[in-house]
């Protein structure tokens, strides 16, 4: 059974830090990108970053560049997401997601987390 469980979110003031977690399980860690994906409130889906394990490549949407750091720790099936100089306009429900083939829209994603909201107060 594939699992992707996140955890991490929460509140936090604009300038503030938070560190999101996925543990993966149920399928081969290694070759699948493994990321994060948000949605705020009335605005689409979209990717935020993805890190594939076997050769460390990572994407990352250019709104969180120089901000988010995503990493992956392949002992525990785990990604990270540490996230600084947060935003207002981070605040969404952070999904943790897998796929094959990574995609901006998340079509091209196999798994899904239940998703973890971070509320960024200005």
């Amino acid at each position: 059974e594939v699992q992707l469980v996140e955890s991490g979110g929460g509140l936090v003031q604009a300038g503030g830090s938070l560190r999101l977690s996925c543990v993966a399980s149920g399928f081969d860690f290694d070759d699948y990108c493994v990321g994060f994906f948000r949605q705020a409130p009335g605005k689409e889906r979209e990717g935020v970053a993805c890190i594939r394990s076997y050769d460390a490549s990572t994407y990352y949407t250019d709104s969180v560049k120089g901000r988010f750091t995503i990493s992956s720790d392949i002992s525990t099936n785990t990604v990270y997401l540490q996230m600084n100089n947060l935003k207002h306009e981070d605040t969404a429900v952070y999904y943790c997601a897998a796929g094959e083939f990574y995609s901006d829209d998340g079509e091209g994603m196999d798994f899904w987390g239940e998703g973890t909201l971070v509320t960024v107060s200005s």
